[in-house]
């Protein structure tokens, strides 16, 4: 890499910390901006699946504590996502750089997209369930989660569409190193109808697994390095924490339109310089 660890771990750090809230996943602005500072996309995408992998640790037990999480569907939008990633790994030394630059660009710009174009506030309030505690239902993809003072149900619909969607997120990850977070986030928000703050803490919480699929092909291709992935993973610790507390806080509308700027303004430098 061409920056020192410690400049890694800071930009790890912010990436994470965006990427949680937001539920985009940290590598979609990490591995961008790092092809900008002038390393290869090759170099790039393992430092981006590390920053996934502990980022997602970071912040799952905040929010596995507020029932945001809902396991069943997560790891049942994972089962594709993981084989895509692990697709995806494979092929992407096969493939010259400035097209790996191209699938950065065009993932930065399809997380602008879905950054915009998410809803806010889709399943309303329930009154009976006040009393409930937030999680999901036990054997079925619904659940229900805190909105204020206030509790709200949900369920998961349209499976058959979240599905290739997240095998798509997987095979980007594995190819580029971003993670697939900003596909699977609005692939259950927007296709599977599920709140925005379950689907972007679900999607948090097993975009790991994503990554992990992915960096295990990278390490039998010797292509994790240990000083900068040190930097990298200590600085999404840091980041994915923070990260959770203020999703938690904050208007996530607010901060996606945020997050939508800065991956549109990636995605165009880096389709000028590719």
């Amino acid at each position: 890499m061409n920056q020192a660890p410690i400049v890694i771990a800071l930009l790890a750090a912010a990436a994470a910390l965006l990427g949680s809230v937001g539920g985009v996943g940290g590598a979609t602005l990490l591995v961008p901006v790092l092809v900008l500072l002038g390393n290869s996309p090759t170099d790039a995408a393992p430092i981006g699946l590390l920053t996934v992998a502990a980022g997602s640790l970071a912040a799952a037990s905040r929010q596995l504590r507020e029932g945001t999480v809902h396991h069943r569907l997560g790891l049942t939008v994972e089962l594709a996502a993981a084989s895509g990633a692990v697709v995806g790994a494979l092929a992407s030394t096969s493939l010259p750089e400035s097209l790996l630059a191209r699938i950065l660009a065009g993932a930065a710009l399809i997380g602008a997209v879905a950054a915009f174009t998410r809803k806010g506030v889709r399943n309303l309030p329930n009154p009976v369930l006040d009393a409930e505690p937030p999680g999901e239902w036990p054997g079925t993809l619904g659940g229900q989660y805190r909105l204020g003072d206030q509790i709200v149900p949900y369920h998961a619909r349209h499976l058959e569409r979240g599905l290739p969607a997240s095998l798509g997120a997987g095979l980007i990850a594995g190819l580029s190193g971003v993670g697939g977070g900003f596909l699977k986030t609005p692939a259950m928000s927007e296709l599977m109808k599920v709140p925005v703050k379950v689907a972007a803490a679900t999607t948090t919480f097993t975009i790991g697994i994503t990554a992990s699929a992915g960096l295990l092909v990278y390490a039998l291709q010797g292509r994790v390095q240990p000083v900068d992935g040190t930097g990298a993973i200590l600085g999404a610790i840091a980041g994915g924490a923070v990260g959770a507390r203020v999703q938690s806080r904050l208007p996530a509308t607010t901060v996606r339109r945020v997050t939508g700027a800065m991956l549109l303004a990636v995605a165009v430098v880096v389709v000028v310089r590719s």
